[in-house]
């Protein structure tokens, strides 16, 4: 089955920064920790076998109210752009010693030659967007602008 965990990175690295920690053995969230329906951003595509979802406080907002709307990037540069970001992410998640272990837990599965559609490297850009200015982290050359 083709799937993309970005939902279990984005959840750990989410909940890591708070302290609270996810059973990497399931998949479910532990019943102490009380995430939102607003703080949680679902896209699925049954033809793709992928699920992505994104759960960190602030993002869905943040992304209604500050982020360029839908339509402003092509799906090439979306596409380009996240690629940039997920190599850099899994390098860091192989580099626990360099960057921090609570912000880079697991690696995407990100793959160039799939087509997610528009809507899934949207909010995936976004979400990079959103954590490095968050976190005060560069997954490229230089902070991203808005």
């Amino acid at each position: 089955m083709k799937a993309l965990y970005f939902v279990i990175i984005i959840s750990l690295c989410c909940i890591g920064c708070n302290s609270t920690k996810i059973n990497k053995t399931t998949s479910s969230i532990p019943s102490e920790v009380n995430i939102s329906e607003n703080d949680t951003l679902r896209i699925e595509n049954d033809s793709l076998e992928y699920e992505v979802i994104i759960i960190e406080p602030g993002f869905n907002s943040w992304l209604l109210s500050t982020a360029k709307p839908e339509g402003y990037y092509s799906q090439q540069y979306l596409e380009s752009k996240n690629y940039i970001y997920v190599v850099e992410w899994n390098n860091r998640v192989r580099m626990p010693s360099r960057y921090d272990p609570n912000l880079y837990e697991l690696t995407i599965d990100y793959r160039p030659d799939i087509d997610y559609g528009y809507e899934v490297n949207y909010k995936m850009y976004n979400y990079f967007i959103y954590f490095q200015l968050k976190y005060n982290q560069k997954l490229s050359g230089a902070f991203p602008r808005i």
